[in-house]
């Protein structure tokens, strides 16, 4: 049974037995696998502080035939949401990025794109910007700084590689090309509207957050880390996306509840 080694990121750990860990984790070269950790809880030598969700490592693992499980042998860290203070905010953004991968990305299937955008935004995640808007300094606190930015791009773009954005420059009842600020989506329906369509429950996208949604589908997530971002900043675009996802998978996901009450 040949070892295998890959790029991965924690999402979830179940604890089995005393001290072995069924983890799932997503790999660069295999995509979404899941495996048993034996004595996980006890080897600070192969596994040490790389069980956290949202820890990008280097993982050794073996298939096993015949069997959902391979055997996962070893984690060594490559970088740690640990490594920076973690606060509310910020831990319930890292949440959100494992539950959704978790439940979206099918097992065994790689997802090459998937795997650099999340990469590319837990780096922003950790280097965000202070909420109040202002350039952090080098000496800053970091849990003052807010993780919304990495999160709108990181929803915008797992909607758009699930398949589940239509084109955002036109409206999808008529097809006419859309204006900033009048510019609309439906709890129940895809793709954005203009206002002769909009119907009585829909809400409006703010032309900041338009423009920004198609900035974002054309650069990358690096290109917005300098722009002010607080917290209320792309709201309502986050809300879009939240809620094409959630028509995807048929279900609300806890961590969007727990993002909707922080306010972001």
């Amino acid at each position: 049974m040949a070892v295998l080694t890959s790029e991965a990121v924690v999402l979830r750990t179940w604890p089995v037995h005393e001290s072995d860990l069924i983890v799932s984790f997503f790999t660069r070269d295999h995509g979404r696998l899941k495996g048993m950790a034996k004595a996980a809880l006890k080897s600070r030598k192969r596994f040490g502080g790389a069980l956290e969700p949202m820890t990008l490592a280097r993982a050794w693992f073996a298939e096993k035939p015949r069997q959902e499980l391979v055997r996962l042998d070893q984690l060594e860290i490559v970088r740690s949401p640990l490594s920076a203070p973690v606060d509310q905010a910020r831990m319930a953004v890292l949440s959100f990025f494992a539950e959704l991968l978790d439940e979206v990305l099918p097992e065994r299937d790689p997802q090459d794109a998937v795997f650099r955008l999340l990469v590319s935004v837990l780096e922003q995640t950790q280097a965000a910007q202070p909420e109040n808007g202002q350039p952090a300094s080098a000496g800053a606190d970091a849990s003052s700084r807010g993780p919304w930015m990495a999160l709108t791009y990181f929803s915008l773009w797992m909607t758009r590689l699930m398949g589940l954005l239509p084109d955002l420059g036109h409206c999808m009842t008529c097809g006419e090309a859309l204006r900033a600020g009048e510019v609309y989506f439906q709890p129940f329906a895809d793709g954005l509207v203009c206002g002769l369509h909009r119907g009585g429950n829909a809400s409006v996208l703010s032309a900041d957050s338009w423009q920004m949604a198609q900035r974002m589908l054309k650069l990358p997530v690096a290109a917005f880390a300098g722009e002010p971002w607080p917290r209320r900043r792309g709201s309502d675009l986050r809300r879009f996306t939240l809620q094409a996802l959630e028509r995807h998978l048929e279900k609300k996901l806890r961590t969007g509840e727990a993002l909707a009450r922080l306010g972001g």
